[in-house]
This record gives C-alpha cells, structure tokens and sequence, in this order.
C-alpha cells in the first residue's frame, strides 16, 4: 500500500541498493546527494530524489509487478524499479535520447535478467507491445493525460507521472458505458 511503513522500508532499500551516483555522468556524481535534478546531457536530467522517491510512493510498485519505466533516462528509475519487483517482477524501460538510452545500457550492467531496455519510437507512447502493465512510471511532464499510456495499465493497474506540472496517480479500473461529458460555454 503506497505511503505505508512498509512501502517506505522497501524504497528506503531500493535507495540503498542502487546508488544515484552510479546512474550520473563523471562530473555529476559529486552532486548525487544533493536533492535536485541533475543534467545528463541532451537534454535531459536524473531527477531529484525526493521526487523519485514521492513518485515510487504513489505507483507502489509491488514484487513480480511488470513495469513500465517511460523516459527510463540513465537507468536509475529503472534499477529502483527492478528491485521493488524483485527477481519475479519484470521491468520495461523506453528512452527517446539514443544516447541517454546508450548511457542506461551501460549503467546497468550487468545486464539484469528482469530489465529490457528499448529506444522509444518517438511516434508510439510507452511501449504497448508487451502492454498490459501492473504499473507506468512516466519521468517527462505531459500536456495533458496520455491515453496511449493509460491503456497499458491493465485494470487495476496504476500509472503516475506528471501532467501539466502536477504530479498524478491514476488507476485504471475497467471498461464501462457512460453517455459523453458535456461542457457548455457558460451564460
């Protein structure tokens, strides 16, 4: 359950199983406690812990889940992730930067037998061949509420990433018929 005691111990542990040092180019690891986001390169940054940590919180990732890591950046979420699903879960990442994703691969070596890394096309969101997913973690802020990702949360699954600025956890609870929301202008 996210925000328990026992789901902070678990990411507490993961912390400390997968050093953010170890996931940041050579002249940034200096700065790997310090709790803001971090350049990669490309354009690209490592965020925050706090914010890695609040997001892990919200998605409650659990052992055996299948995760999707989107916009996996130099593999930290990614290795977070692998080892809240422990070695019955399975994680996906998806990275846009080929040279991020280049980094990634190299930062999780050895390679983990419950990690898959892959260079995102930038036309398709997330990465729907292997969808449904218990859980989507999202690392770039979207304009609105990505569909294409919701839809690979399988039911009762969770997605949580940042819309429009504002952190969202979203759960998916099945289809259902509903005549369409209207707005009208006001007056």
């Amino acid at each position: 359950m996210p925000g328990s005691a026992t789901a902070d111990r678990r990411i507490d542990d993961a912390f400390a199983a997968v050093p953010r040092e170890r996931f940041l180019p050579p002249d940034q690891r200096r700065f790997a406690a310090v709790d803001r986001a971090l350049p990669l390169g490309y354009d690209v940054t490592n965020s925050q812990p706090t914010t890695v940590r609040d997001m892990l919180t919200l998605l409650g990732v659990q052992p055996g889940d299948r995760v999707l890591d989107v916009g996996c950046g130099s593999g930290w979420s990614t290795a977070l992730l692998a080892h809240l699903t422990g070695p019955t879960g399975y994680v996906v990442g998806v990275e846009l930067v080929p040279e991020v994703l280049a980094m990634a691969l190299g930062n999780l070596r050895p390679r983990r037998p419950n990690v898959e890394l892959h260079l995102a096309d930038p036309a398709v969101l997330g990465w729907p061949a292997q969808a449904p997913y218990d859980r989507v973690l999202v690392s770039a802020d979207a304009a609105t509420l990505p569909n294409a990702l919701v839809r690979q949360v399988r039911p009762d699954g969770v997605l949580v990433g940042p819309v429009a600025g504002e952190m969202l956890r979203v759960e998916r609870h099945g289809r259902y018929v509903f005549v369409p929301l209207l707005q009208r202008p006001p007056g």
